[in-house]
């Protein structure tokens, strides 16, 4: 027996009278109904309802068990409207992770115009490069650059990445432009990424995957420090289009290499459980779907 469906048929046998009335109004049938309001009565060890052959009235236990259930059953559907509304109407705290890089230039915007737009929303921009976990660290969502590894997450792909070659005009000038990867190795480099992983940079060339090692002249973690020291003439780096788009635009850097690019990285949102999404986490993928131009890939 569903407890709170036998309160339910209770509540409506007591108002209409009834168990005829009451069972067309729960669309059961007067057994069904008939059996609820048994069950509930074994439940309790009480007789809730006087049944005689032309009316059904109230005991003076019933009368007070009604009572109270009518705030218990009020209790539950506030809650369950409180929930609905959760789910269709953003509200509460929405907590983001994203790359520092990433997340400063695309996707602190994207929360700013988000808070704008729903007013019942406060927002958490967490920017990191560690991978984190999003469960234990109760984060709603991440936006990851790069092939996902398999897990229990659900990825809504929102763009790409190129990872481009780039070194300063007046660097190719001096040093000349390199036309193939092995070329590379004659080039003064910037190595950015992780300082555990061996230096080398990947690339296609006729259709295979190939790994150019390098004697990197200046080794970092940092995107930033990496293309400064390329404005400066340091050398060629390898880093993500969006990290050297400004430096490029503004002339400042040039891409080399560019025919043999592997291919672009995916940029994923990626939250917990697409079961029952919230309308926070929903209303977030479509803005950024709806206002952000994440495709580097071009």
């Amino acid at each position: 027996m569903d407890r709170i469906d036998a309160m339910q048929a209770f509540v409506a046998v007591a108002d209409l009278r009834g168990f005829a009335p009451a069972a067309r109004k729960l669309g059961l049938s007067p057994s069904g109904l008939t059996r609820l309001i048994a069950a509930l009565e074994d439940r309790l060890g009480a007789r809730l309802l006087q049944r005689t052959t032309r009316s059904v009235t109230l005991t003076d236990v019933g009368a007070r068990y009604l009572e109270r259930i009518r705030t218990i059953l009020a209790d539950v559907e506030e809650a369950e409207g409180s929930v609905e509304g959760e789910r269709t109407r953003p509200s509460g705290r929405l907590t983001v992770s994203a790359p520092v890089g990433f997340g400063r230039l695309h996707v602190s915007p994207v929360m700013s115009a988000y808070l704008m737009r729903y007013s019942d929303v406060a927002g958490e921009l967490r920017l990191s490069d560690r991978m984190i976990n999003l469960v234990e660290d109760g984060v709603d969502l991440a936006i990851r650059i790069g092939h996902l590894a398999d897990s229990s997450l659900v990825a809504r792909q929102v763009g790409e990445m190129r990872r481009i070659v780039v070194a300063s005009v007046g660097y190719l000038k001096a040093h000349g432009e390199p036309k193939t990867p092995n070329a590379v190795a004659s080039h003064a480099t910037i190595q950015f990424g992780a300082m555990t992983a061996p230096p080398g940079w990947r690339f296609v060339e006729a259709g295979r995957d190939v790994r150019v090692p390098c004697t990197p002249r200046l080794l970092t973690n940092s995107a930033d420090a990496a293309i400064q020291h390329a404005e400066q003439g340091g050398g060629l780096t390898q880093v993500l289009a969006y990290q050297a788009a400004a430096a490029i635009k503004a002339g400042r850097l040039q891409i080399v290499l560019a025919r043999f690019e592997a291919p672009p990285l995916p940029i994923h949102i990626v939250f917990p459980t697409s079961r029952l999404l919230s309308a926070k986490v929903r209303s977030f993928i479509d803005l950024v779907i709806e206002q952000s131009n994440w495709h580097f890939g071009a």
